[in-house]
């Protein structure tokens, strides 16, 4: 129905490839978004995920916010002259059977750079930053339709991309390895993926997921996994409930 994504610039393979939207709304009244990042190395091995619910008005206020911000009058891209390597912010609105995307670079960075826009593209861009600020921040702005704030997103399929990993580098951070407790060992998980030597991808649900995610919530950045006597490095994405399997390669 709406989501908010935020991609490109100097982001790296790895990072692009675990990008999660900033904010993703489904028509049930779902909203699904980035938490706060904890703010220590290595952090966990799983990204916060929180979840709200809207009441049918709420979600109605949200595309008329979308609507006053400029989302729904087909797709547009918003160049930002003078700044190089920027991230590119991506609104897509679905709203009475049509899809409208609009992307703008680096959203949220004009200051300094007003003489690089005319009147027309400020005031579009100050739009869509407080369009995505109240989407941030949901009770101050839609007050009793949020029926629900804060809840942990529980998934149902979880992405994984594996290659082989020698222990950290870093000695004063030695995280004990971890055992793949699956069936399939990471050897032959999922399907070869562009990711660097060996690299891999594959998804887990069910009472597969089940069985994975204790030794996963207790991991981190810097855990590896042992399967069949070799070192794994994973890389873990909640998958949305919109989303599937493994990224296009």
């Amino acid at each position: 129905m709406l989501r908010i994504d935020t991609g490109g610039g100097l982001a790296g393979p790895d990072q692009n490839a675990l990008s999660i939207p900033q904010v993703s709304v489904y028509a049930d009244g779902r909203v699904i978004s980035q938490g706060a990042q904890i703010d220590i190395y290595p952090g966990p091995a799983l990204p916060p995920l929180h979840l709200a619910r809207l009441s049918p008005a709420g979600l109605e206020r949200v595309l008329d916010a979308a609507a006053e911000a400029g989302l729904t009058a087909g797709d547009r891209h918003l160049p930002m002259r003078g700044i190089a390597d920027a991230h590119t912010t991506t609104f897509t609105v679905i709203t009475e059977g049509e899809t409208h995307v609009v992307a703008a670079e680096a959203l949220g960075l004009e200051a300094g750079h007003e003489d690089q826009l005319d009147a027309t593209e400020l005031q579009a861009r100050r739009a869509m930053v407080d369009f995505q600020g109240a989407l941030s921040y949901l009770s101050p702005s839609l007050g009793t339709d949020v029926l629900a704030e804060g809840l942990p997103y529980e998934f149902d399929e979880l992405r994984i991309f594996t290659r082989p990993g020698l222990p950290p580098d870093e000695p004063d951070l030695a995280q004990p390895d971890l055992e793949w407790p699956l069936a399939e060992p990471l050897m032959s998980f999922g399907e070869p993926f562009p990711m660097g030597e060996d690299a891999r991808c594959g998804t887990v649900s069910g009472d597969d997921l089940q069985t994975l995610l204790p030794l996963v919530m207790s991991a981190n950045q810097l855990t590896r996994w042992e399967s069949d006597g070799e070192l794994y490095e994973l890389l873990l994405r909640p998958l949305l409930p919109d989303e599937s399997g493994c990224p296009e390669t």
